[in-house]
């Protein structure tokens, strides 16, 4: 039921409307019944002392009484509002989050080791190889050349290195024999150098006319012979007493045939090696990718042919410097990509860089000079996949990844 106050106020209103609308219809039907009467000087009608605008105002309306209502709901509301955020702070307070965060993995750059023209290529982009997959073929006719003339380079090495270890076991017996047959031969010439003087002293020693002249000249030319010949087998000793040394030269040429049958199957080995580089073989699993080499290419040695991405992925996130605190190795990690929505990863945190990554830059900021300004740094943080990602379907490397951090 309505109170008294707002009965009292709805007839004032009734009648005020009442009236204005009486006063509006004989102003309306006024003038056209007063025309003759009225006058130019006449003043206009004034309303009555009584009126709803004259007298001391008991008629005029009450003010309404304001409702309480919206403060009550805007209250209620702000309440809500502070419970929900003080259960989302609750729920959220051990764990960070970045959005600077990607996914990461092992890139092999494949260049050739050996230059030549292309003859096969068996890859596209993107194309999945397994490792061991023969990838790309150089001709290789060059190289096998080259393989050829090194066997034929080994196999004069190694008949060079078998006559000088020949030559060193004769060295070993021949030259102690000579050094003995040198020393007989002084010992037969200093005997006969004995008796040519004897026989010389003998003769000179008699008297003129018990011997010839030519007896005494015979045993002087003897002696003197004999003398030589002794001169001439010392020489022969001396000569063939250096069988150390020229066993030991015997010796070096061997050494030295050996070291060049060594570089001879070095040179082999290279040559084989260079024939196996013309085969370009996959060194990992993965994908195929910004491939720019194609058949009948001249490719030189190290110039890049294509990417090979691995299948091991990681996530690298740059969380800012104030988000470290309390992050720890082996932290839990859930991570969502923007690319598939739904899709999350679980991992943990595998390390943190000891650096911000200004500071590895090529030139890093030097905060010694100019004017410094504050600026928050961002840690790079390498996240392990522990489980989430199907081995089938890798991710492509630079994916944007929101991880959340969890703290223990």
């Amino acid at each position: 039921m309505p109170s008294e106050e707002e009965q009292g106020s709805q007839q004032h209103q009734e009648s005020g409307s009442q009236q204005h609308d009486a006063g509006a219809e004989s102003a309306s039907k006024g003038p056209a019944a007063g025309q003759g009467d009225a006058k130019p000087g006449n003043e206009e009608q004034k309303p009555a002392a009584g009126g709803p605008q004259g007298g001391d105002g008991k008629g005029a309306a009450a003010a309404p009484k304001r409702s309480r209502k919206p403060l009550i709901i805007v209250g209620i509301a702000v309440l809500v509002i502070g419970i929900v955020a003080l259960i989302f702070w609750f729920l959220h307070r051990n764990e960070t989050s970045t959005d600077d965060a990607y996914t990461d993995g092992n890139v092999v750059t494949m260049a050739p080791q050996v230059s030549g023209y292309v003859v096969n290529l068996y890859v596209d982009d993107n194309t999945h190889v397994r490792k061991g997959d023969l990838l790309v073929r150089i001709d290789p006719r060059d190289y096998a050349s080259s393989q050829a003339q090194a066997e034929a380079q080994l196999a004069v090495a190694l008949a060079q290195l078998k006559s000088a270890q020949d030559a060193l076991r004769i060295a070993r017996v021949q030259y102690p024999a000579q050094l003995s047959a040198a020393q007989a031969q002084q010992r037969a010439a200093e005997a006969t150098f004995a008796n040519a003087l004897r026989q010389y002293q003998r003769q000179h020693a008699v008297n003129p006319l018990a011997t010839t002249e030519e007896s005494i000249d015979a045993s002087t030319s003897q002696q003197l012979s004999s003398n030589a010949g002794v001169a001439s087998a010392r020489a022969q000793v001396r000569i063939a007493s250096l069988v150390p040394e020229q066993i030991q030269q015997a010796a070096d040429t061997v050494q030295e045939r050996e070291s060049q049958v060594k570089q001879a199957e070095a040179q082999l080995a290279q040559a084989k090696l260079n024939v196996g580089f013309t085969e370009i073989r996959a060194p990992s699993d993965g994908f195929i990718t910004k491939r720019s080499v194609n058949v009948g290419d001249y490719l030189s040695t190290g110039t890049t042919m294509f990417l090979l991405v691995t299948p091991e992925v990681w996530v690298t996130a740059n969380f800012k410097e104030s988000q470290l605190g309390r992050m720890r190795v082996g932290d839990a990690v859930d991570m969502k990509l923007d690319a598939y929505k739904g899709y999350v990863l679980h991992g943990h945190v595998q390390s943190i860089q000891y650096g911000s990554g200004s500071r590895f830059s090529a030139f890093p900021v030097e905060n010694a000079t100019g004017n410094f300004v504050k600026i928050v740094q961002r840690i790079p943080v390498k996240i392990a996949i522990d489980r989430g990602l199907d081995p089938d379907d890798p991710l492509p490397l630079g994916l944007s990844v929101t991880p959340t951090v969890h703290y223990q």
